[in-house]
């Protein structure tokens, strides 16, 4: 007998895209160790955590050592007072109502999008748009729903929904039946948004062909526009056809601390391979309770800091200080005469390459001669080619002098 491996993994052409770009950078500054190197590639966030965030994780670091407070494991859907927040918070304010049952506190939208695809059957039909965030891709090919890769860079058996210039980035809908979509909006990596009518198409689309969407709203604490929707629930129907992630990532600099939430309806369903009607809430609890411990007693006091009066203050400070970041380099890309996209209602700026260039190369002249890191658009698929993705998340001097080295490369 020998050892067998998953080998759908052996079906992933290329590492995982920000290792790469990492790689690259890496051997760029060992040997230029002397550089400045300025990266506004992986969307790592610069700004510490909030005064107010800082304070809850104390205390509960604090009660963690008091035999009387200290806390064991807990629910592994999360504790109620975070679900009770987020609700009021989250959607309340948008006119969407929902009980503490549907909220799944975890550590990172990227392990939810990642490992909610294991609640549904291998025979699902997958949508994606062009380009799109790797890790949707990537979980399902490793689950075994593709075929391989094609030199056109599109999986065998994968439907993709192109997102370009020409469709001003809104995707279309699928022309061959598809079961679940996965859309991310503000979309990481174009930066570009929809607005409540063009998410309603998506969402009148799935329950007319009982489709679901798998709905990436981790970048919503940066939408600038009214007619952007906050959350897909504020459509019409959606609770009937959509699962919601989020995320304090990039909300509230949570990125090494660790902590997101799936929404999960009741009125969601699925069906069985005999057409009976399967309620998905329960299925992800038991997901969820199976393999997975919960989030930390002080990383979800701190998360519920986030919402408190102080910490709201706090963290919107910290976004529009971002956001500033977003309309410098969104601005001056513009003026060198460069296409952008993105960065009103996002911290990624898409930007197409100078005279159709590659987009490693393009990488490769930022880095070399700018000392500059963004993230190559071919990385999110074959319609990223040809554009180079920049984040906002540095400070605003990088940012600054980032802009100023890169206007002074002639292309």
């Amino acid at each position: 007998m020998v050892v067998k491996i998953n080998e759908n993994y052996l079906k992933l052409k290329s590492s995982y895209l920000f290792v790469e770009v990492a790689r690259r950078e890496q051997e760029f500054i060992k040997n230029n160790p002397d550089a400045n190197v300025i990266k506004m590639g992986i969307g790592d966030v610069t700004k510490p955590l909030v005064p107010a965030v800082i304070d809850a994780f104390r205390n509960a670091v604090e009660e963690m050592a008091d035999g009387e407070t200290f806390m064991g494991y807990g629910p592994e859907q999360g504790y109620e007072f975070l679900a009770e927040a987020i609700i009021k918070n989250d959607y309340e304010t948008y006119g969407v109502s929902l009980d503490t049952s549907e909220v799944f506190i975890s550590d990172g939208a990227k392990c939810d999008t990642g490992n909610i695809q294991e609640i549904f059957g291998i025979g699902n039909k997958i949508a994606v748009t062009d380009p799109v965030y790797t890790v949707y891709v990537d979980t399902n090919v490793m689950a075994g729903r593709t075929g391989e890769m094609g030199e056109d860079g599109m999986y065998e058996g994968l439907t993709y929904l192109k997102c370009n210039a020409e469709n001003g980035f809104v995707p279309e809908l699928p022309d061959e039946p598809v079961d679940i979509i996965y859309l991310c909006y503000p979309n990481n990596p174009t930066g570009t948004t929809l607005t409540k009518d063009q998410l309603k198409v998506f969402v009148d689309y799935a329950k007319e062909n009982k489709a679901l969407i798998l709905f990436d709203a981790a970048y919503e604490v940066f939408i600038n526009e009214d007619n952007v929707p906050h959350t897909i629930y504020e459509i019409e129907g959606a609770k009937e056809v959509a699962i919601e992630f989020k995320s304090f990532s990039k909300t509230a600099g949570f990125t090494g601390t660790r902590c997101a939430y799936t929404v999960v309806p009741k009125e969601l369903k699925g069906f069985t391979e005999d057409g009976e009607e399967v309620e998905i809430n329960p299925l992800w609890n038991r997901r969820q309770t199976t393999k997975f411990n919960g989030v930390s007693y002080p990383v979800q006091r701190a998360a519920e800091a986030v919402y408190s009066p102080d910490g709201k203050k706090q963290i919107m400070e910290v976004v529009d200080y971002y956001m500033e970041n977003a309309k410098i380099i969104r601005e001056s890309l513009t003026d060198m005469g460069l296409e952008v996209y993105g960065g009103v209602s996002s911290p990624y700026i898409w930007v197409k390459t100078p005279n159709n260039m590659d987009s490693w190369d393009f990488f490769d002249i930022l880095l070399n001669d700018a000392n500059v890191v963004g993230t190559p658009g071919s990385g999110f698929g074959p319609s990223g080619e040809g554009y180079l993705r920049l984040t906002a998340f540095n400070t605003l001097e990088n940012t600054l002098e980032a802009m100023d080295r890169i206007s002074k490369l002639e292309f």
